[in-house]
């Protein structure tokens, strides 16, 4: 396959593409070729190369809008009164236009470099605060995928801190896509499954722990604290899945003595988006805060004791502790968390419980006024007992309204933040009631505050709301300011034309249940990405269900699992995996109940060929699965990796192909065709869902024909009580297509870049990658490197030997890099001590030399050191980064200047990024864990202390 030209500057490739063809001949004749193709032949194997894709040519970007709205148009709005976890909500505009649609939030990376993610730290505080006081729980996260997985990761934190049960109960009562995923996760590691009616007495003893519904699906509301105190008598932990905006009127989990709480907070301000992304959180007590999943914001001090964010704990734990972390998840829900937070801040505690008691005074008009309500304690969704329930779903439907059938003689009827008084009308007289003025009946109202920091009570105005939204977006570098040259994880141009249509109301305010009639455009889009992406890796179907790689990745996984087990081959439970993979991978096999083995790497990156076989030979008929990641994570296109595929089958096992890099294959190469029998991709990587600050994330699942009946099921249609049946699936999100939201975003980036497009942005990211690793090698060399001394996407600039020399560390070069203006590349892995840089094909060649040229100034810093005109203690590196106070103020005690600090390259002089804090200190911020907002005088830099 030849590539074609550049023949249209206006197109998206041209857009999209960083270099234009002039740039390209610099950088190919940099490295010793004439063409793209010349590269390619020489980079990649021939075995793997493909000849060709089907063609398929490449839409304008008015013309992939148009195609969008045809879609959206084909999907039939509905008021939405469904419930069943998710809720009708109003983003206020202003968080809408300056937090969802602003690239600013949602081109932002993981906040893993936190002296340059105080915005967004100080936004995910703002939430995890919010969490914790509406819980009433001391410890929140930073966020988890959706509500059903959230409450699989809170069995999993209560089978961790008690051992010694065997056994779950999970309340009949929860919503059944919350007993689905969470019941099945839950056998995945070997645990008993008992769905109950709590209301009875608790039977038996060996439970780890409880999961209850605070409100049930039904709408009804009980009090929770016979069975919390039941379940801990009997040495066991209590888990109580909740809803936000109900807990503004009832009382909090915490109170009542929960230990852990779990939920969704899409009702604050984050549409419906046919199913996600939406932010879920957890709440745990004091004593479970160090094995809390997930990220964990922190507050901790910078190199000069002013306060300042990070991540804590467990920040990027599943790259430490591999198959011993507290959870596989990689990514969260940043900027639907950060929407959430600011929803609390915009209306603050007094227009929340406002909104919180419209809903439940609706609801009880509504319950007042209908026959036959089968509950008296509710908060925003009345059960209706009926005769016919579909005829009055169908009836309701022709009126605009969307109602939930749950079962043929009960319909369920939920309030959101937009039902009116006039919907009360026309829903009662579809029932064929009287308007009645209704009573609350709450069960257990709420006594204690809620929402007391000053952050929810300091901002009334649009225009403070703005400010304060500016103002944090400021603190940050995102993709919209710099380079983000993070390796294995494609920071790259994100579609404005994707990106505009995803708060379309017509694509936002379907409800994931909706009938599949009302939701035909989702599904003909859905429909013709997956075929997209089986087209494009080689294999027989996809599943876009996955919220988030890990989470694709743990599909993958227990397919594997369960086509062994449907096989009679149950015995297989080892999972190969290599030492250079992702750390989510060995978390992933263990969540899905395989044990690890590692396998060696070889001394130039590759998978170590003689360990591979002598592992197989001790531990073949036991082989489930081997993980691979390819190009490799050393960066590399391994020669032997259909020869690792060919051994690993030989022996009966089945092949992970890990897609996180993509960005290296798509057009160029198919894991499905190489011998890949599963994989995943991540579509906020290769196909440019934004990052949005640590997620959304998209983890589709890829299999192989004889795979295919164990991709995701739908998890409204499995009986939680009963274990899925052996040749079929099980379901990982709470809704059949997960996050369906965000969806359109890679839809029309692979629209637009049509099949020859692809390849040939594949092959700029490997020009790229290339370009920088041979303009760097005098001064931070490749570590790995495979044919003809070339890398894939990627490069790891090795920095050991001159810390050896020097003491400065691969830290000191990220943090150093700050002040030039970039995000740092990927630090200490896959290698401890180094640098992994990907710079993708979306920069052009004056950003990449603006890179290499900060690189190279860095390395002329280490030389001083080296060759003893300054101390490694003395030195800019050493003190790195400078905030503009720290370089303006009249106190300056370095032998180094201010302009050396803060301006070493002329061109900073013009546009110039000082980071809001100096040097974080973090260990301080782990032995002095404070995880929700400090008082405001912490940060009032008149006072003494400051």
């Amino acid at each position: 396959m030849t590539l074609p030209p550049i023949t249209d500057p206006a197109s998206y490739l041209a857009r999209h593409t960083g270099p234009d063809e002039a740039e390209e001949r610099v950088m190919l004749e940099s490295l010793g070729y004439g063409s793209l193709d010349e590269l390619l032949d020489a980079a990649l194997p021939a075995d793997i190369r493909l000849d060709e894709l089907p063609a398929r040519e490449a839409l304008s970007e008015t013309q992939a809008q148009a195609r969008l709205r045809d879609y959206a148009e084909r999907n039939t709005v509905l008021r939405a009164f469904y419930g069943q976890g998710f809720s009708d909500t109003i983003t206020p505009p202003v968080i809408r236009r300056n937090v969802v649609e602003n690239p600013g939030w949602y081109t932002a990376y993981t906040p893993y470099q936190p002296e340059i993610s105080q915005g967004r730290l100080e936004a995910l505080l703002n939430f995890q605060t919010m969490v914790s006081e509406l819980t009433g729980l001391p410890v929140a996260n930073a966020s988890l995928l959706d509500e059903a997985s959230a409450t699989a990761e809170a069995i999993g934190l209560m089978s961790r801190a008690r051992k010694k049960g065997r056994g779950v109960v999970l309340d009949e009562r929860l919503h059944p896509q919350v007993l689905a995923v969470a019941a099945e996760r839950a056998r995945a590691i070997d645990l008993e499954v008992t769905v109950a009616d709590l209301s009875q007495e608790l039977v038996g003893e060996d439970y780890c722990g409880v999961v209850i519904a605070y409100p049930g699906t039904e709408g009804d509301i009980s009090d929770p604290r016979p069975v919390i105190a039941a379940i801990q008598e009997r040495g066991g932990l209590a888990t109580v899945v909740t809803d936000l905006m109900a807990l503004m009127l009832i009382e909090s989990p915490g109170e009542l003595g929960a230990d852990i709480a779990v939920g969704s907070s899409q009702r604050f301000g984050v549409p419906l988006f046919y199913g996600g992304p939406h932010a879920a959180f957890m709440a745990v007590s004091d004593a479970l805060k160090r094995q809390i999943p997930g990220r964990l914001v922190g507050v901790s001090v910078d190199a000069e004791g002013a306060p300042a964010y990070r991540l804590a704990l467990q920040t990027r734990e599943q790259h430490i502790r591999r198959e011993r972390a507290t959870s596989n998840i990689c990514t969260a829900q940043a900027l639907l968390a950060v929407t959430a937070s600011m929803y609390a801040v915009y209306h603050g505690p007094e227009g929340l419980r406002r909104i919180a008691q419209r809903i439940h005074d609706l609801a009880c008009d509504f319950a007042a006024s209908v026959p036959q309500v089968r509950h008296r304690a509710f908060f925003d969704t009345v059960a209706v007992e009926v005769a016919d329930a579909h005829a009055v779903v169908e009836k309701l439907a022709e009126h605009g309204y969307l109602v939930r059938p749950i079962s043929d003689t009960l319909v369920g009827v939920s309030f959101g933040e937009s039902a009116t008084e006039g919907d009360v009308e026309k829903l009662v007289a579809a029932f064929g009631g009287t308007p009645a003025a209704g009573a609350s009946d709450l069960a257990v109202p709420r006594q204690t505050p809620a929402l007391t920091h000053e952050i929810f009570t300091s901002i009334h105005s649009e225009t403070q709301m703005l400010r304060y939204l500016r103002q944090l977006a400021d603190k940050d570098l995102a993709l919209d300011r710099t380079m983000i040259p993070l390796g294995s994880c494609t920071m790259k141009l994100n579609p404005t034309a994707g990106m505009e249509t995803i708060t379309w109301p017509e694509f936002a305010g379907i409800h994931p249940f909706a009938p599949a009639e009302q939701a035909r455009g989702w599904l003909d889009l859905i429909a013709e990405l997956e075929g997209w992406l089986a087209e494009l890796t080689g294999y027989a179907q996809v599943s876009v269900q996955p919220n988030a790689g890990s989470q694709g990745e743990l599909a993958g996984l227990l397919a594997i699992r369960r086509y062994h087990v449907a096989k009679g081959d149950g015995e297989r439970d080892i999972c190969l995996v290599p030492a250079s993979a992702h750390g989510t991978n060995a978390a992933s096999a263990t969540l899905a109940h395989l044990r690890v083995v590692v396998v060696a790497t070889a001394d130039d990156g590759s998978i170590d060929l003689a360990d591979l076989d002598a592992q197989l030979a001790e531990h073949g008929p036991r082989v489930a699965a081997i993980m691979i990641t390819y190009p490799s994570t050393h960066g590399v296109f391994e020669d032997t990796v259909r020869q690792v595929c060919d051994k690993v089958h030989a022996v009966g096992g089945q092949v992970y192909i890990d897609g996180a890099n993509m960005n290296a294959l798509t057009g160029l190469a198919q894991p499905g065709q190489f011998g890949g029998d599963v994989s995943h991709l991540n579509l906020h990587k290769t196909f440019t869902i934004p990052h949005g600050g640590g997620g959304p994330g998209v983890g589709p699942v890829c299999v192989a024909e004889h795979l295919v009946p164990f991709l995701p099921s739908d998890p409204t249609l499995l009986d939680a009580a009963s274990p899925a049946a052996v040749g079929t699936g099980v379901p990982i999100s709470a809704t059949r297509h997960g996050s369906a939201g965000v969806l359109p975003i890679s839809w029309a980036y692979i629209a637009m870049m049509g099949t020859a497009g692809l390849a040939r942005a594949s092959a700029g990211a490997i020009l790229s990658a290339n370009y920088v690793a041979r303009a760097l090698e005098d001064s931070f060399p490749t570590l790995y490197t495979g044919r003809n001394g070339l890398v894939a996407h990627e490069c790891i600039l090795d920095i050991r030997p001159l810390t050896a020399q020097s003491g400065v560390t691969a830290a000191d070069v990220a943090k150093r890099l700050i002040d030039f203006g970039f995000h740092a590349p990927t630090l200490a892995f896959p290698v401890a001590g180094t640098l992994m840089v990907e710079p993708t094909e979306s920069e052009d060649l004056a950003e990449l030399d603006r890179f290499i040229e900060a690189m190279r100034t860095i390395r002329a810093e280490i030389d001083e050191i080296i060759d003893g005109r300054v101390a490694y203690e003395e030195s800019v590196l050493h003190h790195a980064p400078y905030t503009a106070w720290s370089v303006s103020r009249d106190e300056w005690d370095h032998p180094f200047t201010r302009e050396q600090a803060a301006w070493p390259v002329p061109a900073l002089r013009r546009t110039k990024y000082f980071p809001p804090v100096r040097r974080l200190n973090e260990a301080y911020g782990d032995r002095n864990l404070v995880c929700s907002c400090p008082p405001p005088a912490a940060f009032d830099v008149t006072s003494e202390e400051n």
